[in-house]
């Protein structure tokens, strides 16, 4: 049923035991994984190798092999740890399905920039793992009492995810990991910013919308903002929903 991703499957889900005898001592699945993760930190997935993750661990690529079939399964292992199991609902999320799902997002934008190359290996048809699984399972317990049926609530949790890898992916292209201070929007707006001197005749709306964001404190705020407003449509359409 999965063909060339059986391997996948197999790493992920417990079907395929690690060798009984290694090269040498010292090698492992997860020392692996974590090699690999480390590397994508720094360089992206891009730079992810057999070779180079046989590299950083002094073993030969061949060693690798003998635990990992090859690049994709060693992906997919990578981004099941890195996700890891979603964290324990917030203190005050119990029986609110808005409070659950709001920390669940903001929870899945930390991860995502704790490891900005999960956005381009979390993506696409592809096998999932047990963690990252459990990552929708709790958005979608979040969403059971809602009335909202089972294709609804799988549409809502699309629909954030979607949101939060829109802005992540943002931070991530202007070079933003979770160590810096700036945010996307406040980079965007100092480079606005210039372009707009001399031209606010040609962009006054726009040179409206950036004098007005700085002097109320506005910016940096567009992943909470489209957050709560996502969950003001959900409430509006689960209210409308059980309405007589």
């Amino acid at each position: 049923m999965f063909g060339e991703q059986a391997g996948s499957v197999e790493l992920l889900w417990g079907g395929r035991e690690r060798p009984s005898r290694g090269p040498k001592p010292g090698l492992s699945l997860e020392r692996i994984t974590r090699t690999a993760m480390a590397i994508a930190d720094l360089g992206g997935l891009g730079a992810v190798s057999m070779q180079r993750v046989a590299g950083e661990l002094d073993f030969t690529k061949m060693s690798l092999y003998r635990y990992v079939p090859g690049k994709t399964e060693l992906v997919a292992l990578m981004v099941d740890t890195a996700m890891g199991e979603p964290p324990a609902p917030a203190d005050g999320a119990a029986g609110n399905w808005r409070t659950a799902l709001r920390d669940w997002a903001e929870q899945l934008a930390a991860a995502f920039r704790r490891h900005p190359w999960l956005l381009e290996a979390a993506t696409g048809p592809r096998i999932m793992g047990p963690n990252e699984l459990g990552w929708t399972e709790r958005a979608l317990a979040a969403l059971a009492d809602t009335g909202l049926n089972g294709g609804e609530q799988l549409d809502a949790v699309v629909v954030v995810t979607g949101h939060i890898r829109a802005i992540t992916q943002v931070s991530a292209s202007l070079g933003l990991g979770s160590t810096q201070a700036k945010e996307p929007e406040q980079v965007m707006s100092a480079l606005l910013n210039e372009l707009l001197v001399g031209r606010s005749d040609r962009f006054p709306a726009l040179t409206a919308a950036l004098a007005s964001a700085a002097e109320t404190d506005s910016r940096d705020q567009s992943l909470e903002f489209g957050l709560e407003r996502i969950l003001d449509g959900l409430e509006a359409y689960i209210a409308r929903r059980a309405a007589p």
